[in-house]
């Protein structure tokens, strides 16, 4: 399932998390993800009142959302650099002071990325999926020539270019079974059958191909 990065930028305000929490849940249910949805939301709430606390209500701020492999990265960027976020030992029943601590016992790892016009405070949470799961979106007709190229030069590293367009049938082939293999081992990764997967292709490879017969 594709799973595309995505920001939204927003003004630091109470009345703003709710609003968040909701277009964070549906984005996780979209991705197949709403098992985290709750943690999730937790983070982003507690991320951005921190920013409410420390830097300033109605300050431009940005929810950015995407995937580090099997984990959900969930980062707010702020332009105070210098307000930085603190895990302390706040007592239960305090109600202020919590904030990175419940970050910090809820994702599995956060962190502050400095920057010269803001700082960026990130928090992962564990997704269950296998990392080597891709999760951009790329146009198929796009990828599968990027992809041919690279096996292709992998094939011949040091074929001139001339040489790559007259590239020999039996090295093509190569090529593009190693392509299939590697698909097949990257489904079996993510959890799909990779068999199942292949007798789709083929199906789908007879129907166009009678279809262009037909022609």
């Amino acid at each position: 399932m594709p799973r595309k990065p995505w920001d939204l930028p927003f003004l630091a305000e109470p009345q703003e998390v709710a609003a968040l929490r909701r277009v964070l849940r549906i984005h996780l249910d979209v991705w197949g993800l709403p098992g985290i949805a709750p943690a999730a939301q937790l983070c982003v709430s507690e991320l951005v009142s921190n920013v409410i606390t420390h830097v300033g209500y109605g300050t431009p701020t940005t929810l950015a959302v995407s995937m580090n492999g099997g984990h959900l990265r969930l980062e707010v960027h702020d332009p105070d650099a210098r307000a930085l976020p603190t895990l302390l030992r706040a007592d239960p029943e305090s109600e202020v002071g919590r904030g990175m601590a419940l970050i910090d016992a809820t994702a599995d790892r956060w962190g502050v990325v400095l920057h010269a016009d803001r700082k960026v405070t990130w928090c992962e949470l564990d997704t269950g999926l296998p990392s080597a799961c891709i999760h951009m979106a790329r146009s198929p007709v796009t990828g599968v020539e990027e992809l041919f190229n690279s096996y292709r030069a992998r094939k011949t590293p040091h074929a001139t270019c001339s040489e790559s367009e007259q590239l020999a049938l039996t090295v093509a082939e190569e090529a593009v079974i190693d392509i299939i293999a590697d698909l097949l081992r990257w489904m079996h990764a993510c959890g799909r059958n990779a068999d199942d997967v292949l007798d789709r292709a083929q199906t789908h490879f007879e129907a166009e191909t009678e279809n262009v017969t037909r022609w």
